[in-house]
């Protein structure tokens, strides 16, 4: 019965994968995103000119920065489910995602103290505090990105097992976690959704997406990574393995609490964990050249 599961559930996750990432499907995001920002704007316009009915105006904002939030989110999203299809193939990749996605969430956070200046923006000692915050998102991001950066290229991407069966196996197993997460995802959406519809979750629909649907996934994400580290115990029980799927684990949890974190310590803890996914994956290539060079 497992066996037959995964025969049918790869075919499948193939499948959404290969429209996901088609050229077609990317444009389309695009210009949705391009949509959703113009209209924003438009839209945060007739409400500063009062052209909007009373029960819509009081959940439009008035700061035009607020539609460059609204798109942002929404590419989020968008990556949110591209790293969901990025864990089937590798868990590495994976967490390189994971901190592509905080970093972006670290700028949006900087758009986001930017809707709390005047328009024009000016300088008044009342913004005093959001320019920190903003130099320290902004910077956060940066330092992350720089990382990353440094992350990719120690990526080598060797099978756990050079067994052709298991190796199918546990990659569908990945694929089966990956689909079960695409569909918690649009659960997540409708439920924190429903939250906001009945006043449960206050302010626009927008920041209520951007701050709880994120907070339970990555909660979400982190049961899957154990799960993955628990299944690929039957192709691998070798240490250094073990220790590397776990330590992604454990950086998916950093950044779980960096999304919860006050200023400034959300930027610290996305940093910290960036650098320990990078300093993991050394040390892991280390192991397995040691390893290799071990005589046979």
């Amino acid at each position: 019965m497992p066996g037959r599961i995964l025969n049918r559930t790869s075919p499948i996750f193939d499948s959404l994968e290969s429209k996901w990432e088609n050229l077609a499907t990317q444009r389309s995001i695009a210009t949705a995103l391009t949509l959703v920002f113009l209209m924003g704007m438009v839209v945060i316009e007739f409400n500063r000119r009062g052209w909007l009915p009373a029960e819509v105006a009081e959940h439009i904002p008035d700061k035009h920065f607020d539609a460059i939030i609204w798109a942002f989110t929404l590419l989020l999203l968008a990556e949110v489910i591209s790293l969901i299809f990025a864990l089937a193939q590798s868990v590495a990749t994976a967490v390189g995602k994971q901190l592509e996605i905080m970093s972006l969430i670290l700028v949006r956070q900087s758009f986001k103290e930017l809707s709390k200046f005047p328009e024009p923006i000016e300088w008044s000692d009342g913004v005093r505090h959001q320019v920190l915050y903003i130099l320290s998102d902004a910077f956060g991001a940066l330092s992350i990105f720089a990382v990353l950066v440094l992350y990719t290229r120690l990526q080598r991407h060797r099978p756990i097992t050079q067994d052709l069966t298991e190796l199918s196996s546990f990659v569908a197993m990945k694929k089966l976690i990956a689909l079960t997460l695409l569909a918690s995802l649009f659960v997540i959406g409708i439920q924190v959704v429903s939250s906001w519809n009945q006043g449960a979750i206050e302010g626009s629909l927008f920041n209520a997406l951007s701050q709880h649907f994120f907070e339970i996934f990555y909660t979400l994400l982190i049961f899957a990574d154990v799960l993955i580290v628990l299944i690929s115990l039957r192709s691998s029980i070798a240490y250094p393995v073990v220790f590397r799927y776990f330590g992604f684990a454990v950086a998916t949890v950093l950044i779980r609490l960096a999304l919860t974190a006050p200023h400034f310590f959300d930027a610290a803890l996305g940093i910290i964990a960036a650098i320990f996914a990078v300093g993991l994956t050394w040390i892991y290539n280390r192991a397995e050249d040691a390893h290799l060079d071990e005589p046979g």
